[in-house]
């Protein structure tokens, strides 16, 4: 447990800038922007804060920084000591081309735990990286149907993936994941559509990364999907990144199509049950004590619910394993959808030098847009698998609400 009781006077904090659209009821605790941090000169004690605050806002903004990757792996680590390896190991995505996310990172030699990612080539030496080309994610890659190419010249584009960072397998998820902008190309404006039969759509600046609360996500759920939420454990898929890597995304980046795409269990890399994860539906918070609704929709495999000791329950009251994929993504996309709503969604405009913090156990979040070869974007990124996993709902959660 992170101690809750710890001042807060080494730093100011305020609102983080959210969009015109935004609800200002989902937003009275999540995000805040830091004024007055240094790397350089950081104590024990002001970390401490940091690491309090950050667990009560999920969301981090500090401007204008300087930050060496060395200074990055250092407060990251802060939240969490005994972990030392990148997310996905720091090889990144295992001994395996056919990872999802094998084009996406490229690790920083001498600080193997901080990857550059980004898009185009970089000129020169870079971190010890010779003139690497990078590439950002793009949703025609990915979706399976992306938007025209008349839509996307006049500036229209998608959620790419909504995701938790987390290998998924073997490894605990990061608690906090730390994104610092070295390079940012400017660009007008992007209309961000969901295309899902809604009219729902965001105003998002070019590259923008999307965030929204895994808390809020929980709490605008009816009673009886909290019941079922507090109840279920997500079981996800042995190599998930392997495993999907054929399937195609839904139009909102919210999980996957069931078109019978994934890889047999068979034909996956070797793989060990004692290593396959099965993390709780809602995770809960070491410092406020609240429920995070966090799942990765794409990887999950099979819904273990447990049965209600309540009369009221209408859901699964006896409890049930749920292995049906289709019947899988169909209960989460219900779980799940509410909570990516265009008011309930922080876009962050990216400038060079800054440095998001997320706590990446309460909290989904996504990559949007598309840039062209020509235009260079230089992030490094930032998060360690977990000395342990996720802790999910306590019995007097579970009293309350299952």
């Amino acid at each position: 447990m992170v101690n809750a009781t710890t001042s807060q006077t080494h730093f100011n904090y305020k609102p983080i800038p959210v969009a015109s659209n935004a609800d200002p009821i989902y937003f009275e605790d999540f995000g805040r922007q830091v004024e007055g941090f240094d790397p350089a000169k950081t104590t024990p004690e002001q970390m401490e804060e940091i690491v309090n605050m950050l667990y009560k806002h999920s969301i981090l903004l500090f401007k204008n920084l300087k930050l060496t990757p060395k200074q990055q792996f250092e407060m990251t680590h802060a939240f969490d000591p005994e972990a030392n390896t990148y997310g996905h190991g720091n090889n990144k995505t295992g001994n395996t081309k056919s990872s999802i996310l094998h084009p996406d990172l490229k690790t920083i030699p001498h600080q193997p735990q901080v990857q550059l990612i980004g898009n185009g080539r970089v000129d020169g030496v870079h971190e010890g990286l010779d003139s690497p080309q990078l590439k950002h994610p793009h949703h025609k890659t990915f979706h399976k149907t992306p938007v025209s190419d008349e839509d996307e010249a006049h500036g229209v584009t998608r959620f790419y993936r909504w995701h938790i960072d987390a290998a998924l397998y073997a490894l605990s998820p990061p608690k906090v994941t730390t994104l610092y902008a070295v390079k940012v190309p400017s660009g007008e404006l992007q209309t961000c559509r969901y295309d899902d039969g809604t009219s729902d759509e965001l105003q998002v600046p070019l590259g923008g990364t999307a965030f929204v609360s895994g808390k809020n996500m929980f709490d605008i759920l009816p009673e009886e999907y909290k019941s079922l939420a507090v109840r279920t454990t997500v079981e996800y898929a042995p190599h998930p990144y392997v495993w999907m890597s054929k399937a195609h995304a839904l139009s909102t980046g919210l999980g996957l199509e069931s078109e019978g795409l994934e890889m047999n269990l068979e034909d996956l890399p070797e793989w060990e049950e004692s290593k396959v994860k099965k993390l709780p539906m809602c995770w809960k918070n070491p410092v406020t004590g609240a429920l995070h609704l966090q799942v990765h929709p794409c990887g999950a495999f099979k819904l273990h619910i447990a049965p209600s000791s309540s009369s009221t329950a209408t859901l699964y009251p006896e409890g049930a394993t749920i292995s049906d994929l289709t019947k899988v993504r169909e209960i989460l996309y219900t779980i799940q959808r509410p909570g990516i709503a265009p008011p309930l969604v922080y876009a962050q405009d990216w400038e060079e030098g800054d440095l998001v913090v997320f706590h990446n156990r309460g909290l989904l979040h996504s990559v949007m847009g598309a840039f062209t070869p020509d235009q260079v974007r230089m992030f490094h990124q930032c998060n360690l698998a977990a000395s342990d996993d996720p802790v999910g709902p306590d019995a007097d959660d579970i009293a309350k609400y299952a």
